[in-house]
């Protein structure tokens, strides 16, 4: 399996600069160069001054050009293609520098991605020494056809090499860019995880403590103002210390079943009702219990037979659980009904699914209810009220967190003022809620919040 080279892998692979190159090649040069000079003048090879200073001048300017050649590669070539064919005729030295600059401008050219300008300076150069060596020789060659073969060879070898070269610097810098933006999404998502777990501990930590508070602070006021009223009252202001008291017990003994799950950073966020120290939906009817303490009668009916999905389990539990908080602390409410049943979509008809459907949130992966299309069962979870509702445009974090928990579930959840229906009623009145609340237009007699959860969708695997 092919592997990416990280960024770290990348800045220790060595980086070859082209003047780095440059350097290594002048300097082989010149070093062949005197070894050639000393071993021709050991020779006695002899020249008129004029032929000498032309062919150096030759060789000034071709290994000259080099300067240029990543600026203009295919004509730096050509240049020094040219050099090279005047030199032989005119020079009286046999020297190979020239040609080592031919090397390195036709190697430059490949390198710089002109795979067919290379190969065509390559082939027109094998072409003319060839053309020179067999016809305009008159027999007496310099070059064998050994050497043309091997001349040949190392074109080909030149112009493979360059252009392997272009390849691996390409691939460099593709890894790096994709070495950049893995690193630039891995902080993107380490920031959308914190972010995540932020908001998880927040929802838990509402969760936990709004309920119980609320009841402590709704029983403790009623006592107050009672016994402020008739100060020989003290049994029912011992039974409401008594409540205050198992409230408060209620709350740390969660409150520290969720803290010790948060302090498992490595650990993926609770799903099982067990996890955060609560029983699930067989937990909702000691909610309605606690409810009726603080003086709502909450009546509760769950129809569940079969076990649910610990997710579900769990979402349910805190649904009701925020919902009946709401009614103590805001709805004003003297009865509430709680209703958790599984139901198979199918049966529930197009009229509901309809009325659902404009005041739903949670994503929308409960489209299909209400047109009979497959009959998913879903776990119905009902909590309505017949409070004073909610004012057009209100919207607490304890809606957004229930909300939360059924899109994570591939659910939806529904909230907003019944309109002139009782227990058991319709949310709305047929209308459209207005986008983004959940809430019917108008004001209505009490409030309801339904979520529709998914027992066999992709939330619940």
């Amino acid at each position: 399996m092919l592997r990416l080279p990280t960024l770290r892998t990348l800045r220790r692979m060595p980086a070859y600069k082209p003047r780095t190159l440059t350097v290594v090649a002048v300097l082989a040069a010149a070093v062949l160069t005197v070894l050639w000079v000393l071993f021709v003048k050991q020779g006695g090879g002899a020249s008129s001054p004029l032929r000498e200073a032309s062919g150096w001048l030759l060789t000034a300017a071709g290994c000259g050009a080099l300067y240029w050649r990543h600026r203009m590669p295919v004509a730096v070539a050509v240049f020094v293609l040219l050099c090279s064919g005047v030199y032989f005729p005119v020079s009286g030295r046999d020297v190979p520098l020239l040609m080592l600059a031919f090397a390195v401008a036709l190697y430059t050219v490949a390198a710089d991605g002109r795979l067919a300008a290379a190969a065509t300076i390559a082939l027109v150069t094998l072409a003319a020494v060839a053309y020179g060596e067999l016809v305009l020789s008159e027999g007496e060659r310099h070059v064998d056809d050994a050497a043309l073969f091997l001349l040949a060879g190392w074109f080909v070898g030149l112009v493979a090499a360059g252009y392997a070269q272009r390849t691996r610097q390409a691939y460099l810098r593709e890894a790096e860019q994709r070495a950049l933006a893995a690193e630039r999404e891995k902080d993107v998502r380490a920031l959308r995880s914190a972010a995540e777990e932020r908001l998880r501990i927040a929802r838990e930590l509402h969760d936990v403590l709004g309920h119980s508070i609320s009841l402590i602070n709704v029983q403790a006021g009623a006592a107050l103002h009672r016994h402020a009223k008739d100060s020989s009252r003290t049994g029912e202001l011992l039974r409401a210390m008594e409540s205050v008291r198992d409230e408060s017990r209620e709350a740390l003994r969660e409150l520290r079943a969720t803290l010790g799950v948060l302090r498992h950073v490595d650990e993926p966020a609770p799903t099982t009702p067990a996890a955060v120290g609560i029983v699930g939906i067989v937990g909702i009817e000691a909610l309605g219990e606690r409810a009726r303490r603080a003086g709502v009668d909450v009546r509760v009916e769950v129809d569940v037979r079969a076990e649910l999905p610990p997710q579900v389990d769990l979402a349910a539990y805190r649904i009701v659980q925020e919902s009946l908080t709401n009614v103590v602390r805001h709805a004003h409410a003297r009865t509430a009904l709680v209703q958790v049943q599984v139901r198979d979509e199918a049966d529930d008809g197009a009229g509901e699914g309809a009325a659902h459907g404009g005041a739903a949130h949670g994503g929308g992966a409960d489209e299909g209810a209400g047109e009979g299309g497959g009959g998913a069962a879903v776990l119905r979870v009902r909590v309505e009220d017949d409070g004073r509702g909610a004012p057009r445009g209100a919207r607490g974090s304890g809606i957004s967190g229930m909300e939360e928990r059924a899109r994570a579930l591939g659910g939806l959840l529904t909230a907003g003022n019944a309109a002139r229906a009782g227990a058991g009623g319709r949310t709305d009145g047929g209308g459209p809620a207005g986008e983004g609340t959940g809430e019917v237009p108008g004001e209505g007699t009490g409030y309801v919040v339904e979520a529709r959860l998914p027992l066999r969708g992709e939330g619940t695997r």
